[in-house]
């Protein structure tokens, strides 16, 4: 059997190979683990370097956000006629994964960037039963009606109500840093976040960015957290811009001159000519009138000069400020209830025809074919609600191919 190997040495070489191929398979398990990590980091998340902001950053940058959002405040009282009470802000640094964690599921994303004045976005973040809340009582409700979910409506009038608000800090700003600025139409988006890319919503949001939370209060029917996001770089421009007067980049604006001092009053053109001797002379007509010798002191009148030459402000005529009204401005009504700024906000229109109750049982027995009597008598004006309240009566008309109601009464 020359030629053929033995059973031992067959035996041999097979254990080589399984050796070797051990050890070539060994390498690639290895390194996997390495490119397992990098590819399972997520989004946003990973530690935070506080050193990017400083605690006398985050100080100033929460100055401006409370001058900014005590406007917004009132705004929105303007709005929902009810006290509003938003509190001193709280600055830090936060990624995406920060947000999940700290904040109700689903919520409402309303982007606003600035387009005048300043460059930069923010993002403010509010919760879906606070969005409910506040666009019901907008809409002329009293804040309970938040059953559901939000829907194009709600979103619809949340954005209006952040762009007035937005708009109010864009010109606190303004006053702030002496120009103009002003906002772009803000876009509400409702979230679940856990599964949205932060980079759909911005940019910003998959680093590191700045957080600011502040405490909401609407009357008795909103105490919550209202959120607010900048990228780093932005919030530290709003910071120089409004504390230094550096609207980004180059040497501080240099501070402005003292203003020349007053030119002295000139002294009485009546007032006796001294005598020799450096004294006034006493006037006859004090004298006569029975008036006591006055002394040189401080505040009081020199011998000599009439009582008509006392100073001004003694005869000043102080009023209370008069002010123009605006012309062509929005519309306020009697109940403090501003109606101008939220005429955009779409409202839905439901006419009923009547109404019914019936058992289960009869329900389960409805058909094709089915006559439901309802509480209505033929010929009675049927109800027209708007957003769910009864507003007016009318009458059913037929308008080329469709249905229309005719107003013939307004409940008040």
């Amino acid at each position: 059997m020359d030629g053929m190997l033995s059973q031992d040495e067959i035996n041999a070489l097979l254990a080589g190979m399984d050796t070797s191929g051990g050890d070539a398979g060994g390498d690639a398990p290895a390194d996997a683990p390495a490119a397992d990590d990098a590819s399972a980091a997520p989004v946003g998340g990973g530690s935070i370097d506080e050193s990017l902001l400083t605690d006398s950053e985050k100080d100033a940058i929460g100055e401006v956000a409370n001058i900014s959002m005590g406007s917004s405040a009132t705004t929105l009282y303007s709005l929902v006629n009810q006290k509003v009470n938003i509190t001193t802000p709280q600055v830090e640094l936060a990624n995406w994964e920060h947000v999940i964690d700290n904040y109700e599921r689903p919520c409402v994303f309303i982007q606003i960037k600035y387009t005048v004045g300043l460059d930069g976005t923010n993002i403010l973040i509010l919760k879906e039963h606070d969005v409910m809340v506040i666009t019901d009582l907008m809409m002329g409700g009293d804040g309970t009606n938040t059953e559901g979910e939000i829907g194009e409506l709600q979103l619809s009038a949340i954005s209006e109500a952040m762009n007035q608000m937005m708009g109010a800090a864009a010109t606190s700003l303004s006053t702030m840093i002496n120009q103009k600025v002003d906002i772009s139409p803000p876009q509400a988006t409702l979230l679940d976040m856990i599964n949205d890319d932060p980079s759909d919503i911005a940019e910003f949001l998959t680093g590191t960015f700045v957080r600011i939370s502040f405490k909401m209060q609407v009357g008795d029917l909103v105490d919550s957290t209202l959120m607010q996001l900048y990228p780093i770089d932005f919030a530290k421009t709003l910071k120089d811009t409004v504390i230094t007067g550096d609207s980004g980049g180059g040497d501080s604006a240099p501070a402005p001159e003292p203003a020349p001092a007053p030119a002295p009053t000139p002294p009485p053109a009546a007032g006796p000519m001294p005598d020799a001797a450096g004294m006034p002379q006493m006037d006859p007509n004090m004298m006569a009138g029975g008036m006591p010798q006055m002394g040189m002191g401080m505040g009081m009148p020199q011998m000599g000069m009439p009582m008509q030459m006392m100073p001004q402000m003694m005869n000043m005529n102080i009023q209370p400020a008069q002010f123009q009204n605006f012309a062509g401005g929005t519309t306020i009504m009697a109940g403090g209830e501003n109606i101008g700024i939220i005429k955009d906000v779409p409202l839905e229109v439901t006419v009923e025809l009547g109404r019914t109750a019936k058992p289960i049982a009869d329900i389960l027995d409805f058909a094709p074919g089915t006559i439901i009597e309802l509480d209505k008598v033929a010929g009675e004006p049927v109800d027209v609600l708007v957003n769910g309240k009864f507003v007016a009566k009318g009458e059913v008309v037929v308008i080329e191919e469709s249905f229309g109601v005719r107003v013939t009464e307004i409940v008040q």
